[in-house]
């Protein structure tokens, strides 16, 4: 496996962060303490810290792409298409709502991808990703 990265970001509520990343999404969890929680998302290090909503910046904003508004800013991981297609499932299974639903983009050009947005309980929003063929993944147009 490639370096794994590391990523910190804030959520209101520890519990409701366990529940989704570990229940919802199936990360297992490492280390924790009052304040913050580690999961493994496959294979990478993502860490929720409690940061009540009143301390936090300006709402997210948006950017386009592909005819869509998408979240900025957002995380998520590049899946193979089947893993993609059962975290999907998985997710419609416990009931998340998405912010651009389970699609692929880009269909017949370069970088044709498998895409789906949706937010964690605390409003952090994640993309996860999918190629027929990943080395599409820096395909350019």
């Amino acid at each position: 496996m490639p370096n794994p990265f590391h990523i910190a970001f804030p959520v209101d509520d520890l519990d409701a962060a366990r529940t989704f990343y570990g229940e919802v999404l199936g990360c297992p969890e490492g280390r924790s303490t009052n304040s913050w929680i580690d999961f493994d998302l496959y294979g990478h290090q993502v860490v929720a810290h409690l940061l009540p909503k009143a301390s936090r910046g300006k709402e997210d904003e948006t950017g386009a792409v592909d005819g869509h508004n998408v979240p900025i800013p957002h995380f998520g991981v590049v899946l193979d298409m089947p893993q993609w297609e059962a975290l999907a499932e998985r997710l419609k299974s416990h009931g998340v709502r998405f912010g651009l639903e389970p699609q692929i983009r880009f269909k017949g050009l370069p970088g044709e991808q498998a895409t789906m947005f949706f937010c964690d309980p605390s409003g952090n929003a994640l993309e996860f990703k999918a190629f027929a063929n990943m080395e599409q993944l820096f395909a350019k147009q």
